[in-house]
């Protein structure tokens, strides 16, 4: 287990919670590096993130094209990022997303928040059997994205938890 001085991490996925599927808040003239996905980032969401003073970290499959592409126009430093492994994602029961496994072992112990669009029964089940510390694996409108009702969500976690 980690120092109780240590924030609780924050796993954020991109796609869902950050871009949308469904609202887009940029100009509808600008070009992203050819990415138009990338007009549907929420400009607010970056100081709302670290608002919540946990350790951000990346939890998507954009890898480091995250903090290339993402983390600049939310107004984030570069995070880490988690990194997939190439084997071993289909072990576990039916149904646990492949990202569970590696996120638990990158937490180590630690409190975390998993913000993602795909988490199921399956994951918060195995996440709560395997995880020795706290855990809140919040599922995102992919439509929507990450919104009021889920950062009041976050923060009244963290609060109970005694880290917000």
């Amino acid at each position: 287990m980690t120092s109780a001085a240590e924030p609780p991490v924050l796993f954020l996925d991109v796609d869902g919670p950050l871009v949308p599927f469904g609202a887009s808040y940029g100009s509808p003239t600008s070009v992203d590096q050819g990415n138009p996905l990338l007009d549907r980032l929420d400009p607010r969401t970056g100081w709302r993130l670290l608002a919540l003073g946990c350790q951000l970290v990346w939890a998507t499959t954009w890898l480091e094209d995250a903090n290339e592409a993402v983390a600049p126009r939310l107004g984030l430093p570069r995070l880490p990022v988690v990194e997939w492994p190439d084997t071993g994602a289909e072990s576990g029961p039916r149904g646990l997303h492949w990202k569970t496994r590696p996120l638990v072992e990158w937490a180590d112990g630690r409190p975390f928040i998993w913000v993602d669009d795909e988490i199921s029964a399956m994951d918060r089940l195995w996440v709560s059997a395997q995880h020795p510390g706290p855990s809140l694996l919040h599922r995102v409108d992919p439509a929507r994205g990450l919104g009021d009702a889920d950062f009041a969500a976050l923060g009244d976690w963290l609060a109970a938890e005694g880290a917000g």
